[in-house]
């Protein structure tokens, strides 16, 4: 797949994917903070399957 999400983006997503999933092992949103996983995962591939959909791109692109 083709990278889709920038650096900003990545950022964002690996932040709030690590902020859910400790405040979940801490006891202190529950287990739905587990769902962090899906920005972590995603903020590290670079590659969001939601845009895709919808033909969005928060990177540069490259030129040939």
């Amino acid at each position: 797949m083709e990278q889709n999400v920038g650096l900003i983006d990545r950022s964002a997503r690996i932040g709030v994917g690590t902020l859910l999933i400790v405040l979940a092992f801490a006891g202190t949103i529950g287990a739905w903070g587990y769902l962090g996983l899906l920005p972590l995962v995603t903020g590290f591939a670079s590659v969001c399957p939601i845009y895709s959909l919808f033909g969005i791109r928060t990177c540069r692109r490259e030129t040939p």
